[in-house]
């Protein structure tokens, strides 16, 4: 729900003159821009959420894959297709073989950065998670490998959350899904997960443990959306004051059908595509620093429009079922999607439309994550880095699966060249395409 008000249009200009200079905005001033919505307006912001995004991302997309290793799981949620009570799910959770078996896949497709995901199942713990995640990096073949494995489970603890750290993983990742406790409790009727300060502090957990970027995340479409920006970024302040750091990335889901799930069907507070933009828009100008990621919910042409709008990262060629690589059906899957693009139709789509594909892991393993790559980020100073890694990792697609879109992919490969006069790119490009991998800087 929107609250129109009178709109003070000097103060509008100073918010809005804020986030040119990239300072970022308060909760008050995001929840001014909220409810001043109208057209004039949201075409301004769109603007300059636009600019911002490319000041500091330039023109790269980052792409990685989810990969489900379960949908059993204990808790009673009334919007998720895995809770305990949907007898019309088929269950199942990975193996190590059936694990080996997605992954091989995957980098078979040219993915580089996996999400692993699992429910709160109690017979994955944190230790069969790490086994998963060492399994993951061990598989290697001609085609590469899996250079990163991000995470996104059940709230651990901090002696727990140090085992995922030392198992070398990437982003944590941990929706609130929704920041009114009243309503969580009405959401979540049983389980560890209706436990909301407990999931709510997962990512001061998961910080006093080590692991340096953190993802947060609103599931759309269970409360009003002006407040959940309003808890989201009191969330954030409250990180940035106790660790001094913000999150990594921030999820953007709205609340989509699942087989199963009684509120799905009729989501409490729908939000259309249009306002769905106006808060993609604004939450870029309000963390500019923070990469926003858009899962294949969405359909794709919402998806195009939004990654003009702010979103720095896109899920392709996703599943939402353990083992649905492999199986391609559907029945066990947490939500159904929209966008059943591959990932090679989506790298075309992207470099048809001018970006860049960007299966880069490098600020991982440079060690510019946490503080250091928030301060690379507030000025926008990780373009130098993004720019070119993205590009070197593009290559490294073209020269492994290109196929017959090869001689168009390095014409495009080419256009985007002409804006770097740098020779070092040109050196590196040609020893990938005689074979040499994962050059990044």
């Amino acid at each position: 729900m929107v609250y129109t008000i009178m709109i003070d249009r000097t103060k509008i200009d100073e918010i809005l003159s804020r986030a040119e200079k990239l300072e970022g905005l308060c909760k008050e001033d995001v929840t001014y821009l909220l409810n001043s919505y109208s057209n004039k307006l949201k075409e301004r912001i769109f603007y300059l959420a636009k600019e911002i995004k490319e000041r500091i991302y330039g023109k790269r997309i980052v792409l990685f894959a989810p990969l489900y290793v379960s949908n059993y799981c204990q808790n009673e949620c009334l919007y998720c297709g895995f809770h305990k009570n949907n007898k019309s799910l088929k269950r199942s959770r990975l193996t190590i073989e059936s694990l080996k078996k997605e992954v091989e896949i995957l980098i078979n497709e040219g993915v580089k950065r996996i999400l692993l995901v699992s429910s709160e199942d109690p017979s994955i713990n944190v230790d069969k998670l790490c086994e998963f995640i060492e399994s993951i990096y061990s598989l290697k073949n001609l085609k590469g490998s899996i250079r990163r494995v991000n995470i996104n489970v059940a709230p651990l603890s901090v002696e727990e959350f140090r085992k995922l750290k030392l198992a070398n993983i990437g982003t944590y990742q941990v929706f609130q899904e929704t920041y009114n406790q009243s309503k969580y409790k009405i959401y979540h009727l049983s389980g560890p997960k209706s436990d909301f300060r407990y999931r709510y502090e997962a990512p001061f957990r998961a910080l006093e443990a080590g692991i340096d970027d953190i993802g947060l995340g609103v599931l759309f479409g269970l409360d009003d959306p002006v407040m959940e920006i309003r808890g989201l970024l009191t969330h954030i302040d409250e990180m940035k004051k106790i660790y001094g750091v913000g999150p990594h990335t921030i999820s953007i889901p709205r609340l989509k059908y699942a087989k199963g799930a009684d509120l799905s069907y009729n989501p409490p507070y729908p939000i259309d595509d249009e306002f769905f933009c106006y808060i993609v828009a604004i939450l870029r100008i309000a963390v500019p620093y923070t990469g926003i990621i858009l899962s294949t919910r969405e359909d794709r042409y919402l998806r195009d429009k939004l990654i003009e709008l702010g979103v720095s990262q896109i899920s392709a060629g996703s599943s939402t079922t353990p083992g649905g690589y492999l199986n391609k059906a559907n029945e066990g899957e947490q939500f159904s999607t929209s966008d059943h693009r591959s990932l090679k139709e989506i790298v075309l789509n992207l470099v048809e439309r001018g970006y860049i594909p960007s299966f880069c892991t490098a600020c991982y393993r440079k060690g510019r994550t946490g503080e250091v790559f928030m301060e690379l980020a507030s000025d926008g100073r990780i373009r130098s880095f993004c720019d070119k890694n993205a590009i070197l990792s593009f290559a490294e697609y073209m020269a492994n699966f290109g196929e017959d879109r090869k001689g168009e992919l390095k014409i495009k490969l080419e256009e985007i060249l002409v804006n770097f006069s740098n020779d070092f790119l040109k050196e590196k490009i040609d020893k990938i395409f005689s074979g040499e991998k994962d050059i990044y800087i």
